[in-house]
Formats: C-alpha cells, sequence, structure tokens
C-alpha cells in the first residue's frame, strides 16, 4: 500500500479544476497522432503536450521494446525487471501528458525486443523479423486509427539501428494498414483497414550525446508553433513534456530548461495533397465535430454542428460545474443519436471518434460531479488460492458513494462478497487454485483508465445520463507464485583448482513444510543441512555453466522481485529461479584489498566478492578515511554521477593514485559527472557522440595491442578465448582523447569501421595506477561470462 506521504503527494499533484480543465480539453478534437519508438522515453514528449493540451488530440504513443536491453541508472534491475520498470516509466510518462500507450514488443522473451544496441535497421530487423514489427504496426494503426503518424528518429546512417527499423517499418506498414488484403486474420479481431491520413518525418536531426545522423533532416513543411503556455497549469507546453521525460529515471532523463523550446519543424512525406506544405497540422483532416458534420449528410450533420456548440459553450462556462454539466449531457444526447441519423460508411469511418467522445464526455461529467475515487488492494499481490480485498473509497467527503461501483477482475479471480462503509465499498476477492501468474508486460495502457489486472468501475447517474467511467488501482493487483524462491547466492564462481567442492546454499521465502527439490545433472547432488542446503559438486569439476532447476510439487520454482520507485509505484517481476554454476580457471590478484564505490547501476561488488576477493564498500565514511589500507578503488558505472560525495573526492582519488594505489573506473557517459580534466588522474575524454566510440558486436574481434601488460598477462593469460561468449556488445563510451600517459591496451571495431583504441587504457602515475575501461563488463558478468571474470581479476590487481 502507498503512504501517507506517497498519497499527499499523488493528491496534491491532481487539483480537481486542473483535472477538470484537462477533461474538457479533450472534447475539443477528434483527431488523433500516434508517435513512434523503438524504446520508452523515445518518446517527444514536449511536442506531444502541445498536441494534447495546445490542440486537444488523442496521443497514442506506439513503442516497440521494453527498453530491457539498456542501462539503469536507478538501481540492479537487468533484462526483463527492467523491462518491467521502463515499462512503468512510460505508462507514467503518458499519464502527465495524457496519452495513451501502444506496445509493440511484449517483453525479453518476445522477438521484438531490445537487445542493445545496433548501428543499422537491417541489423534490427535480423532479429525482430521485418515482417513481424510491421504486422504489429498495421494492427496498431488499425486499433488505434491515428490520423497523423510521426515517427521521433530518421532513418539514416548514424542512427540507433532500432530507431532506423521503426521509422522504416512505419512507413511501410501505411499502406498494409489501409489493404482489405492484408493480413486478414485482423478481421477475426473485429479490426478493419485504416487509412493513415498523414506521415511526418522529423525535420532536426536526431544527435546530441548518443547519435550522429551522417545525412541531414528534410526541409520542414511545417513548424508546431509551442508558444505561449498550456490554461491550466500555466507552464510551457516543453516544460510539460519535460515533467513527462523526468518519470524516466531509469535513464537520467528529465532536464530544466529557461528557455523551452518552442517550435517543431516537421517534414510532410506522405499526405492527401502529396508533401506540399501547409498551415495547419490538421488541414485535411476531420479535427472536430464540426469538421465531421459535412461528410455526415444533412440530418447527422445538424446533429453533430450542435454537439460541438455544446461542447465549445462547456470549455467557454469553465469553471462553472452545474453549467458545464448541463451542456455536457446535451453534447452527449447529440452523439448518441448520430448512429441512426448518419450512413454505415460514415459509422464505419468515424464511429470510433464518436465513442471516444462518448467516454471523454463521461469522464468529463464525472469531474463536474466531483466524483473521483481511490481503488487499493489489500494485499497487493495474490497466490493462487489466497483471498485479499479491493476497497474503493470516495475522498470528496461532500458527495455520496455512487450506487455502480464494481471492479474488473482476472477471469480466474472472483469477488466472494462485497460490503459497504460510510465512504467506501470493499469487494473480498479469492484466486483460484489454477489463476495464471499476471503477465506484467500489458499490451495497451488508456489514459482513460482500466489499466492492469484489475481496475474500479464506476457508474453515476448524473441528469438524464448513465455515466459510466473506469479508474486504475492505487497500485496494480499481480498474481503471484505461492511460493517466491530466492537462491543465496543464485551463481557460484568456482575455480577448477581449488579444492573447494561444496557450497552452502540458502533458500530463503520458503515454508520449510513445503517440498523442495533440485533437478540436478548428474554427479552433482542438493542436500538439506543445517537448514540450507549444501550444493556439491563431481570430483572432476567440468569447466563452464551448469545449470540446476529447483522444483516445488514438481514444477520449477519461480523468484518474484519487487521493484519499487517512488515514480513507478510497486511492481513485480517473476522469473524462473536458477541455481548456476560457473567453473573456470580463475586465478586471483595476491594481497588485493579493494574498494568498490558503486552507485546502485551495478552487481560488479558482488561478483568480486563471488570471486573470492577482499572488497570493502567504499561508502561516504569510507571515502573519508584511510584509503591507504587499499590497494585498488573500483568506481562503478555511472557512479561519479550519482554519487556528489564521490564526485567532491577526486583529489582524494588521485591522491590515492599517486601514493601507489590502483584505480579503476567503469564506463561513464559524458554527462556523468565526468570532467576530462577533473574527473581522472591525467586528461581523458570520453568519446560523443557515443554510437561513433562504441562496438556493438558482441563477437567483434579484439586485437590485444600489448601483449606482455601486467593488465593482460596476470594473473590471468588474457588471450582469444576470454572474447568468447560475449553478449549484447563489447562495450561503450570509449574513450576518443586522453594524455599520453594512458596506453591503449586493446583494438576493436564494427564491421565496416575504423579500429577503436580506447575501450581499455591504463596508464601508471606517481607510484600508482589508473586504468579506465568502456567494455561492458558489468552486463557480462552478471550474464556468467568466464573471459570477464578473468580480465575483471586482473584490471582489480594492485598497482
Amino acid at each position: 500500500m502507498l503512504t501517507s506521504h506517497e498519497r499527499i503527494e499523488r493528491q496534491k499533484s491532481r487539483p480537481a479544476l486542473a483535472r477538470l480543465h484537462h477533461a474538457l480539453s479533450r472534447l475539443t478534437s477528434t483527431a488523433t497522432v500516434m508517435n513512434t519508438g523503438a524504446h520508452p522515453d523515445d518518446e517527444q514528449n514536449g511536442l506531444l503536450a502541445m498536441f494534447r493540451f495546445g490542440l486537444g488530440m488523442r496521443v497514442v504513443i506506439a513503442c516497440s521494446t521494453r527498453g530491457e536491453g539498456g542501462q539503469n541508472a536507478l538501481g540492479p534491475e537487468r533484462l526483463g525487471a527492467l523491462g518491467v520498470l521502463r515499462s512503468r516509466e512510460l505508462e507514467e510518462a503518458a499519464r502527465q501528458i495524457d496519452a495513451d500507450v501502444h506496445w509493440l514488443g511484449h517483453g525479453p522473451e518476445d522477438p521484438v525486443h531490445d537487445f542493445g544496441f545496433s548501428k543499422d535497421g537491417d541489423a534490427t530487423f535480423a532479429r525482430w523479423d521485418e515482417k513481424r514489427i510491421i504486422e504489429r504496426l498495421v494492427r496498431a494503426y488499425r486499433q488505434e486509427r491515428p490520423d497523423i503518424v510521426i515517427p521521433t528518429f530518421l532513418d539514416v546512417p548514424g542512427q540507433h539501428g532500432h530507431h532506423r527499423a521503426m521509422t522504416r517499418a512505419a512507413e511501410a506498414a501505411l499502406a498494409l494498414a489501409a489493404d482489405a488484403g492484408a493480413y486478414p486474420e485482423h478481421c477475426a479481431e473485429g479490426l478493419t483497414p485504416w487509412r493513415v491520413a498523414k506521415y511526418y518525418l522529423p525535420a532536426w536531426p536526431g544527435g546530441g550525446d548518443t547519435y550522429d545522423d551522417e545525412i541531414p533532416p528534410p526541409d520542414a513543411t511545417i513548424a508546431i508553433d509551442a508558444s505561449g503556455t498550456e490554461p491550466a497549469t500555466g507552464a510551457a507546453y516543453d516544460h510539460i513534456g519535460e515533467w513527462s521525460r523526468a518519470y524516466h529515471a531509469s535513464q537520467g532523463m528529465g532536464v530544466w530548461r529557461d528557455t523551452p523550446r518552442l517550435s517543431w519543424p516537421l517534414h510532410l512525406r506522405h499526405g492527401p495533397r502529396g508533401s506540399q506544405s501547409e498551415h495547419s497540422i490538421l488541414e485535411d483532416i476531420p479535427a472536430t465535430l464540426a469538421d465531421l458534420a459535412g461528410a455526415a449528410g444533412h440530418s447527422a450533420g445538424s446533429v453533430l454542428l450542435a454537439a460541438h456548440d455544446a461542447i465549445s459553450n462547456a470549455i467557454q462556462a469553465f469553471p462553472e460545474r452545474d453549467r458545464i454539466t448541463m451542456l455536457l449531457l446535451d453534447a452527449a444526447g447529440y452523439i448518441d443519436s448520430i448512429e441512426a441519423l448518419a450512413s454505415p460508411d460514415f459509422m464505419a469511418w468515424h464511429g470510433h471518434r464518436l465513442d471516444r467522445k462518448r467516454r471523454e464526455i463521461d469522464a468529463a461529467l464525472l469531474e463536474t460531479a466531483g466524483i473521483d475515487v481511490r481503488a487499493v488492494t489489500e494485499p497487493q499481490h495474490l497466490s493462487p488460492g489466497s483471498t485479499g480485498r479491493i476497497t474503493v473509497h470516495m475522498d470528496n467527503p461532500s458527495i455520496p458513494l455512487p450506487d455502480g461501483i464494481s471492479i474488473t477482475l482476472p477471469s480466474d479471480v472472483t469477488v466472494v462478497r462485497s460490503q459497504d462503509a460510510a465512504r467506501s465499498r470493499s469487494f473480498d476477492i479469492k484466486a483460484a487454485a489454477t489463476a495464471a501468474l499476471t503477465n506484467p508486460y500489458g499490451h495497451t495502457w488508456s489514459s482513460l483508465g482500466g489499466n492492469g489486472a484489475a481496475f474500479a468501475n464506476v457508474t453515476a447517474r448524473i441528469g438524464n445520463r448513465q455515466v459510466q467511467g473506469t479508474f486504475d488501482l492505487e497500485e496494480p493487483l499481480s498474481i503471484v507464485p505461492k511460493h517466491s524462491l530466492t537462491l543465496l547466492p543464485e551463481a557460484i564462481i568456482a575455480r577448477r583448482g581449488d579444492a573447494m567442492r561444496s557450497w552452502p546454499i540458502r533458500a530463503d521465502g520458503m515454508d520449510p513444510a513445503v517440498a523442495l527439490r533440485f533437478d540436478a545433472p548428474p554427479g552433482w547432488t542438493v542436500r538439506p543441512q543445517d537448514g540450507q542446503w549444501l550444493l556439491s559438486a563431481p570430483e572432476m569439476l567440468p569447466a563452464g555453466l551448469t545449470q540446476i532447476t529447483p522444483e516445488i510439487s514438481g514444477h520449477p520454482a519461480m523468484r518474484s522481485t519487487p521493484i519499487s520507485y517512488p515514480h513507478t509505484g510497486r511492481c513485480v517481476f517473476i522469473a524462473p529461479e536458477r541455481l548456476r554454476v560457473l567453473a573456470l580457471d580463475l586465478k586471483l590478484p595476491e594481497g588485493a584489498k579493494i574498494a568498490y564505490a558503486g552507485g546502485g547501476a551495478d552487481r560488479v561488488a558482488l561478483w568480486l566478492q563471488r570471486m573470492g576477493l577482499d572488497v570493502t564498500e567504499l561508502d561516504a565514511e569510507a571515502l573519508g578515511g584511510d584509503l591507504s589500507r587499499f590497494t585498488t578503488i573500483v568506481v562503478g558505472i555511472f557512479t561519479f554521477g550519482l554519487r556528489k560525495d564521490l564526485s567532491a573526492a577526486t583529489e582524494r582519488l588521485h591522491g590515492f593514485v599517486e601514493n601507489g594505489g590502483h584505480l579503476v573506473t567503469l564506463y561513464h557517459r559524458p554527462g556523468d559527472g565526468w570532467i576530462p580534466s577533473v574527473t581522472p588522474p591525467r586528461y581523458l575524454k570520453i568519446g560523443s557522440p557515443s554510437l561513433r566510440w562504441r562496438v556493438t558486436d558482441p563477437h567483434a574481434r579484439v586485437t590485444i595491442l600489448l601483449p606482455r601488460h601486467p593488465l593482460l598477462t596476470g594473473p590471468n593469460i588474457i588471450g582469444p578465448a576470454d572474447w568468447d561468449g560475449w553478449d549484447k556488445e563489447r562495450g561503450l563510451y570509449f574513450a576518443s582523447d586522453f594524455d599520453d600517459a594512458y596506453e591503449p591496451l586493446l583494438s576493436m571495431h564494427d564491421a565496416n569501421e575504423q579500429p577503436l583504441n580506447g575501450g581499455l587504457i591504463s596508464a601508471r602515475i606517481g607510484k600508482g595506477r589508473h586504468t579506465h575501461t568502456g567494455l561492458v563488463l558489468h552486463h557480462q558478468l552478471d550474464r556468467l561470462v568466464p573471459g570477464a571474470f578473468r580480465l575483471m581479476a586482473n584490471l582489480v590487481q594492485p598497482a
């Protein structure tokens, strides 16, 4: 459940007059614009804020992946768990600009997923399957029916391959969405062909710190004017866009601009009049009920004009709730009568606009009536066979509880009893013993509510109208495994040649009465001992990765990982639990005493400990103490940008190096508090844009430039086999310029590109050493890549 302070903050951020104004501004337009992108945070939030709050348009964000292959500046979530977090971030970002979300990728196990980085669309299509992503975009066009589609990025060299693929697919899907013969299986889902009226390309370059478009953008045919402010908040549209972008906190998004952006140039690539210049983006689009009147016939057209006038007058009447209510009831009545008056052809092409307007009017009427409910589930997570309660509260003390309150639940969860209190209605619920686990990767998200596995429905009689609305739960309900198993450790690093062949394993979260067993390969045993489990390996320890599956009642055991951040709320990631043993030839540096300065964005300290190294957390207290007790200080990814105490202590770190210590810095972005002439002991600049200073092919050939360098020869001799099995990419944010004291140790490059030598560099400085790497070692350690452990052991050796 939310804390009291969290509820207070949520209520403060949603003042009633602003909610009412936004509910009314939705009614001004019947047009829909879709912004396509490849990752959460690709959307052009300031432009979308202008479309929604400046022009009243419905906004849909179509996103192909969950961002599960990216980075996390907040915490330990990676891969599937990161995909859950970033999905929630986009949904909350969308809530801020009153947008809907249509997901094209369905999680890390789906072919359309974020696999890191590629430099061209073909490489992305090779993973996604071009036909698959185009079909999903056709489905999105037919389901959401956008009048306008705008990708965020251009399909040009120098741009992220995921972006390039999405832009190419978005254009290819236009004709297919309008073709009745394309994807006939969509008809079974009730989808019919849809013709997107206009397709625009951004007329701005997609450069910056990350990308570097090699081809200039097309000429602008129109510029979206975002001058002025949004009436309800008095904020510039670009500032509202940054309110939205700030929800992408795991990517470090959200910046304050003293001078907000006031214009977005667009290039019309496909439209009713070709690609000629326009005065308004809404030209040739039925953008209001009045625009629809001309196509509806005389009788229906007259009614549509009356509905348009009633809505306009309601907006003019703000904030007089009684008059707004009367006018909106009139508008709803007019719209309800259209179907009997308009032709079937008109309804086929424009019925969705009227349906949307009915839902929006109902939402506005609930606002005028002061009906704003809060639905709470206790507990938030149910397991199969368990019970819980959802309570719907009326927080407005002057408004009676509506009679029509119900909840929508998953098919295998039922209401067993409901009861009313003074200002609430509670529903006791029970999950069936066979209830399916909740999929955290929903396919759509609506700004009008009704999201997640469960939500509240409100029906109220307002005037002569039965008004309906949906309200999301305060925290989403999830069906989770009855038993969540957490093995500690879940992975063991076993050094071949070491005498150790048994390891204690703790099984957390399990009821001792529940039968737990392990399906182990021949020669391996897992048996209970002293309240724990003892894993024993064969006498001849096989090299490589061994996976052992824990089972509960004959089924693979699952781990439920809670994910909780203030900006996204609480959710959970569920995955099969595994016990993994990586056996490898690994030697550790003698006498190494390591301090790890992390910001929560990686798990390198954990892996160093599991390798058997002496590791101390370099927190603020340790940082201010005697650093000479350490031989090596390792600074984790992003950490100079995440920890002000560390960025303020660079002189102490430099002194540590000068006096004989070894400072190892893992990759940082240029904006992560990294000042080339201040942060490292000697000048070291991180390459920007990062697309030019990264190697995306995880199999790219690695050339060792200094084979006899101590970091490559001891205690492990680094050879070709150590570069096998890497995942996602070799590295990024390579050093582009550095002091002559630094020696490049490695060279590598993507196909048809020049070698990059800044992936691993090291310098003797005073009595010590500074080593900097852009290799994605933290990710390789998480993926149990043997060579990463051997190289990491070398990098943390004393100077």
